[in-house]
């Protein structure tokens, strides 16, 4: 999800990873913490965070494997269950066990064997939708991904492209978990002719096209369905002046993808063991409890405190699709090229 950025440690330009003292991640645009948080880390660590942002999550992801044999840092945050199969794959990360990750909770680990990557975050891709275009035009707003292709929801949808955004693949992969492998591609024909929007990427979905979200208003959006999180709806509240007393957005809870990201430490990182140590903050109780209002996502640690905004207006939704990683890595790339000559052509 994307918050506001809050640190960045040095600002050597990147070069900082072959430098003892410096530490640098790699990252999606989303990535963003609080500066005591970080500060905290550099005291006690003794080593200065930079942080490198390389685009979507896809983007980045592809740029990292590009780089491997020279990476451009020493950590990598930000891949997910939807494009894991793809850095492991590619050789992306060595094998690290952080400190303290026997407090990560069991239906969020993943490479169990090698311990190549370590589970940083969890949240649910869903639709969501505006209150107030819906109330206006005395119409329920949908629940579930069978409303979506109903007539009365036509030209309301904005969605990301699968083949370039995170939420985009992700929303794919929850209508290929819900409607099978024969059954998906017919639900996108449904889609598509009842008027869905496919833009590149979350920013432009929901901060330009979603008539729900600041942005969007500010933009004339004029779509009040966009693919985006559970957690989403806090972030309005948190960011206007005075606070709502509910949020102007909701979730389409029969709508929802179980979306877990994770970090690694990079196979050729010059600062190895600077690299260890930011891993080993990562899944701190301090550093997971300081995620909820920065990037808009849950923490994975078992006793991890939540704040109650969080769980007042971003609740995770309680029954959302899944699909074994497994199953990912072996119909990804094909399904997002059906999607694609389906939905774009």
């Amino acid at each position: 999800m994307a918050g506001t950025l809050a640190a960045c440690g040095s600002s050597d330009g990147g070069q900082g990873s072959g430098d003892s003292k410096t530490v640098t991640l790699v990252s999606h645009d989303s990535w963003a913490a609080s500066k005591d948080v970080i500060a905290a880390f550099e005291k006690q660590s003794g080593y200065k965070v930079n942080v490198l942002k390389d685009g979507d999550a896809g983007q980045a992801v592809n740029k990292a494997i590009l780089t491997k044999d020279n990476p451009q840092g020493d950590v990598f945050f930000g891949v997910d269950n939807t494009l894991l199969s793809r850095a492991l794959d590619n050789g992306l990360f060595q094998p690290y066990e952080p400190k303290g990750a026997d407090r990560i909770a069991p239906e969020y680990r993943a490479d169990q064997g090698k311990h190549r990557v370590t589970p940083i975050d969890t949240g649910d891709i869903c639709v969501n939708y505006d209150k107030k275009y819906f109330a206006d035009h005395k119409l329920a707003p949908p629940r579930s991904f069978d409303d979506l292709v109903k007539p009365q929801y036509k030209n309301l949808l904005v969605t990301e492209n699968a083949s370039t955004s995170s939420p985009g693949l992700g929303f794919l992969l929850g209508t290929a978990a819900k409607y099978g492998d024969g059954g998906w591609a017919g639900y996108w024909k449904k889609l598509k002719a009842n008027g869905v929007k496919v833009v590149d990427g979350w920013e432009q979905a929901y901060n330009e096209e979603f008539s729900g979200s600041a942005g969007g208003k500010k933009a004339k959006g004029d779509r009040p369905l966009v693919v985006s999180y559970a957690s989403s709806p806090p972030v309005e509240v948190v960011y206007t002046d005075p606070k709502p007393n509910t949020a102007p957005t909701g979730v389409a809870q029969g709508t929802c993808f179980r979306q877990v990201e994770y970090a690694g430490l990079l196979s050729n990182a010059k600062n190895s063991k600077g690299g260890k140590a930011l891993l080993d903050f990562l899944i701190s109780e301090r550093f997971q409890e300081d995620m909820p209002l920065n990037m808009y996502v849950y923490p994975v640690r078992e006793g991890a405190q939540v704040p109650p905004e969080f769980v007042k207006y971003g609740p995770q939704a309680k029954d959302p699709e899944t699909m074994d990683p497994a199953k990912i890595a072996d119909n990804r790339d094909q399904w997002v090229k059906s999607w694609t000559s389906l939905v774009l052509k």
